[in-house]
């Protein structure tokens, strides 16, 4: 016969009333009570019965976990990490895909929000209102995008970005490119801002080639563009990008690092399996995983019949945290070519006029 919940409350020398709120209200149960039920509840094998306790509490015990691309092999670390962190906390996570479609994207929040608690949002390439409208009918945490008054993850991307380019510039590279990602994505933007300062700040030139598609084929397609240039470095929005341009590059006959070098963003494990392997800025995407999931349950979920627009709901979480990145050098990066270290620092018409006027 299952052990019910009248059991553990025998078993553990309390009412049946403590027992039901240690599982669906813990904060509300003293620390060392609420550890005798669970240990008791444990031994015993017993399992609350969740639907029993979505109607009791409000609550379904699931929360949302929403990706840009789930074929990046960036997130599904991320999708791990945080199905494992819900699991050690009893919920369980829906997860969808929005193929980097914004409407997509805000379809998917409106129909989860009749099922869950609470939705992370990963790499959103929603605007900033659509983000803020949603965030007064459930409670939202961002991965890799800054909302005002809303909890987020984020790498330090202007660290990671710095050191790649102090490496590249470290090698002798003067003339750089940055293949950027989706113009809606608040990561290309910090890359972008991070490695224009930190190249003025060698005497380097940088050069854009994009938005382009966060993909292989994006990158694939933008060797043509980089050939095209007299820059000896790439630094690109994300490792699919890098491993695809290293494929247009080997097609079109320009040895990856001899003639240029290459560096892309993440670390995913395809970076290691490149040829040449990929020199890339490894961000943590599974502890951002772990992360949002603990910055969403720590909030004072509403049960979804008492919700409504609750834009200063001091009981929001508006946490940032940011984790650290770390540059992982293999072979795609390397000195100069010969036939570029005579050249001066390529600094652009712009870059000149404006120490000119400061002068």
């Amino acid at each position: 016969m299952p052990t019910t919940i009248r059991d553990v409350a025998r078993a553990s020398g309390v009412h049946v009333s403590t027992v039901s709120r240690t599982f669906s209200a813990p904060h509300m149960v003293n620390p060392e009570t609420r550890s005798r039920v669970l240990a008791t509840a444990e031994s015993m094998g017993y399992r609350p019965n969740r639907a029993a306790r979505a109607l009791i509490t409000g609550r379904t015990g699931n929360i949302g976990l929403i990706v840009a691309d789930i074929t990046n092999p960036y997130f599904p670390p991320m999708i791990k990490a945080a199905e494992g962190q819900s699991r050690h906390r009893d919920y369980h996570v829906f997860v969808a895909d929005t193929d980097e479609d914004p409407l997509v994207e805000e379809e998917l929040v409106q129909a989860m929000a009749k099922q869950v608690d609470g939705v992370v949002l990963a790499s959103p390439r929603m605007a900033n209102t659509s983000i803020e409208r949603l965030a007064r009918e459930i409670p939202l945490v961002m991965i890799n995008r800054v909302v005002a008054d809303l909890p987020a993850v984020v790498m330090d991307l202007a660290e990671g970005t710095r050191n790649a380019i102090d490496h590249l510039v470290g090698l002798g590279h003067r003339h750089l490119l940055y293949l950027a990602g989706p113009r809606s994505s608040w990561n290309n933007r910090e890359i972008r801002r991070s490695a224009t300062t930190v190249a003025r700040n060698h005497n380097a030139r940088l050069d854009v080639i994009g938005p382009n598609p966060p993909t292989w084929d994006g990158g694939f397609a933008a060797a043509e563009r980089v050939r095209a240039t007299d820059a000896t470095a790439v630094l690109a929005y994300n490792d699919l990008m890098a491993i695809g341009l290293l494929a247009g590059l080997r097609d079109l006959g320009i040895e990856v690092p001899d003639e240029l070098s290459v560096v892309g963003i993440d670390d995913t494990p395809l970076s290691a399996l490149a040829r040449p392997a990929l020199t890339t800025v490894a961000t943590p995407s599974a502890a951002a995983g772990r992360s949002a999931v603990d910055m969403l349950l720590h909030q004072d979920i509403q049960p979804r019949a008492a919700r409504g627009p609750l834009p200063h709901d001091p009981r929001r979480t508006t946490a940032k945290v940011i984790l650290q990145t770390t540059l992982i050098t293999r072979e795609s990066t390397g000195p100069v070519p010969c036939h570029a270290r005579d050249h001066r620092p390529a600094v652009s018409t712009a870059d000149l006029l404006a120490s000119r006027t400061k002068e």
